[in-house]
């Protein structure tokens, strides 16, 4: 494949976590104009309200699991070994990625939570053990 495909999914996850952060700042905003917490507060970030610290926490998410799909993604694309398959798989992590991060910030219910993450975790698995073998087929 080798075109550009595997990168659209790493600006679709670009685009969560700048979404993350803009719900976060309005989730503090509204803490903050209600009265709830002041501002200096966030400097240290003890105290966190419920309904900022989810959205902070599933921030945070996105800077652990996210960070091998990153490099999985760059070295398929260098080593020529994204495909279809691989692309497929990169847009059902990124998907899952947000369906995981949906359930975060609004129930935050394990129950469908730990599913969500689990099956990115076997996506990603798969684009790695893709890699590995295409590595050793040389």
């Amino acid at each position: 494949m080798t075109g550009y495909e595997i990168f659209w999914p790493l600006i679709a996850h670009v685009a969560l976590v700048y979404g993350l952060y803009a719900l976060l700042g309005l989730r503090r905003a509204k803490m903050v104009r209600a009265g709830g917490i002041a501002k200096s507060d966030y400097r240290e970030n003890r105290g966190e309200p419920a309904e900022s610290l989810v959205v902070k926490n599933c921030l945070a998410n996105q800077f652990e699991l996210p960070v091998l799909f990153y490099a999985c993604c760059v070295l398929l694309y260098v080593t020529e070994a994204d495909n279809l398959v691989c692309v497929c798989l990169a847009w059902l992590f990124v998907a899952l990625r947000y369906a995981h991060a949906g359930v975060h910030v609004t129930s935050n219910d394990l129950r469908y939570r730990s599913p969500l993450f689990a099956a990115g975790y076997v996506a990603l698995a798969a684009m790695w053990g893709w890699l590995a073998v295409w590595m050793a087929m040389g």
